[in-house]
């Protein structure tokens, strides 16, 4: 199985394109990151990368190899059959958050608990920053509205086998 056309449409129109490195949660906060949401390192971004450019075509290419990651990333880790929502939901998921930061809602779903894969989805929108050398986890707003889309095939199957 494969990322389905329109979710990787819509998972690019999320991660908006930015050719150049930026912290991803403002001035001096959050991680070094660059075109389409794309972690360059966790930390802040020096002086030097905040200056470095990068073209559309490299946004283009890194931005499809990292989803080809997630895509071997689900395909490895989740062990029960998905739909075509369900494995682009953990697409996205793992394209943002990594395969470890999935590993939680992978374990979810392969006990065929997609209530708790859900409910784990959504707590999922903080993010580490450090302010003044110490850590803190903070809301990140734009977290809020792509949980909720990538829970939504998951609460989804479980009100269908409510109905059975």
């Amino acid at each position: 199985m494969s990322m389905s056309p329109s979710a990787r449409t819509r998972m690019r129109s999320t991660e908006k394109d930015k050719y150049h490195y930026y912290n991803d949660m403002g001035k001096s906060k959050g991680h070094c990151t660059w075109g389409a949401g794309i972690l360059a390192h966790r930390g802040v971004c020096t002086t030097e990368e905040l200056g470095q450019a990068v073209s559309a075509k490299m946004v283009g290419l890194e931005f499809e190899r990292r989803v080809l990651e997630a895509e071997r990333a689900v395909r490895r880790n989740v062990t029960v059959e998905l739909n075509q929502e369900q494995f682009d939901a953990l697409c996205s998921l793992t394209y943002n958050a990594g395969p470890t930061g999935a590993l939680k809602t992978y374990s979810y779903v392969n006990r065929n608990d997609f209530s708790g894969a859900a409910g784990n989805i959504s707590k999922m929108i903080k993010v580490r920053i450090i302010e003044g050398g110490k850590a803190r986890y903070v809301v990140a707003p734009g977290l809020i509205k792509r949980r909720a889309e990538e829970s939504a095939p998951f609460r989804l199957d479980e009100s269908s086998k409510a109905k059975k």
